[in-house]
């Protein structure tokens, strides 16, 4: 298991180095996440398809790719809360903290017609997640004994997920020219488009490198500076779980296309849901089991964020108000709270 391997790597360094790995996977971050946002909007103008509908399909596909992983080992290893809990605790995050805190340090248009259909999606898988995880033939032990997920849901959900990306897909040739039209990129009509696409790919991979390398690092020099576990669980592990979508997030408005950072949240949360949730679920035997402290604190959790998003949405005209960005990491806030305030769920795995 790389994440492991690199753990026992990490803790072998003495401190300096240990800065120096930070440094590196920040740089590598960085620019991975700026080679990503430039070539998926460079292939958005190429093809004529809406920025937002490449970041809720191709950039999305590419930020979840860690969660997939470590869901689907988790399943694998017989850790049920570790599995659901990476798929949850990551549409908390990246509907709470990364789009609230691209709503403040830069710009996030909402056109009506692309966004408002994606956020029924994402609201729609969440609350699927919930639906099919509930015991309905023994509703008394669900405060107790949690419920399950069948394997069969999980094959259902990657079926979804299929026509999921076949309508955006679909989608995306219905769109006006108008509403792609970004006379600020520039396209080099003597790059392949096939070139892009490959210099997309080598984005999404130094992100995923990066973040795979800076999150233990970080982590042991926490440790070594005697930093508390409950602030390292809190923050390190929450912001490892969700820092591809981040850093591209963050790479976007900061080139000014947040519609990319606003589709690649939508269609990360509907991937984990889909994929994430789902690929997990269906290499399960018997199914996924679904704990207790998932009814009472954490789908809550989930559906109040992603609520909190779709009514932003349905009350925006043009564009994600700062104030609104400040609503967003606030309801996130509220739940990293309440999971502390609630007696035995702070410590559930995979949760933020």
């Amino acid at each position: 298991m790389i994440e492991a391997w690199l753990a026992g790597f990490v803790e072998q360094l003495p401190l300096a180095a240990l800065f120096v790995i930070i440094a590196a996977a920040l740089a590598i971050l960085v620019k991975g996440a700026d080679l990503f946002a430039d070539e998926a909007v460079s292939l958005s103008v190429r093809w004529g398809v809406p920025k937002i509908l490449i970041g809720a399909t191709i950039v999305s596909v590419g930020t979840t790719l860690p969660e997939a992983a470590v869901s689907v080992l988790a399943a694998i290893q017989g850790a049920p809360g570790l599995a659901l809990g990476n798929a949850v605790g990551s549409i908390i995050v990246d509907t709470g903290l990364v789009l609230g805190l691209a709503a403040l340090v830069g710009r996030v248009p909402v056109d009506q017609t692309l966004v408002s259909r994606q956020s029924w999606i994402q609201l729609s898988s969440a609350v699927l997640l919930v639906l099919v995880s509930i015991p309905y033939l023994s509703l008394q032990g669900i405060w107790t004994e949690g419920g399950k997920i069948s394997q069969g849901v999980g094959v259902g959900f990657l079926i979804l997920l299929v026509l999921y990306i076949w309508r955006s897909i679909a989608w995306s040739k219905d769109s006006p020219p108008e509403v792609v039209d970004d006379s600020t990129v520039h396209v080099n009509p003597d790059v392949k488009p096939a070139f892009a696409f490959f210099a997309l790919i080598l984005g999404i991979l130094m992100v995923l490198v990066g973040s795979q390398v800076l999150i233990p690092a970080v982590e042991e020099t926490a440790l070594r500076l005697h930093i508390p576990d409950a602030i390292i669980a809190a923050t390190l592990i929450a912001f490892g779980t969700s820092l591809p979508e981040l850093v591209t997030a963050l790479a976007a408005v900061r080139k000014g296309h947040g519609e990319l950072a606003l589709g690649n949240v939508l269609g990360a949360d509907v991937l984990n849901v889909l994929f994430v949730s789902g690929a997990a679920t269906a290499v399960t035997r018997g199914g996924l089991d679904v704990p207790p402290q998932f009814f009472y604190l954490y789908f809550p959790s989930m559906l109040f964020v992603v609520f909190v998003l779709r009514i932003g949405i349905g009350r925006t005209s043009h564009q994600f108000s700062k104030r609104f960005g400040i609503v967003l990491v606030g309801a996130y806030l509220i739940t990293i709270v309440s999971g502390y305030l609630i007696p035995g769920v702070s410590a559930a795995p995979g949760m933020p």
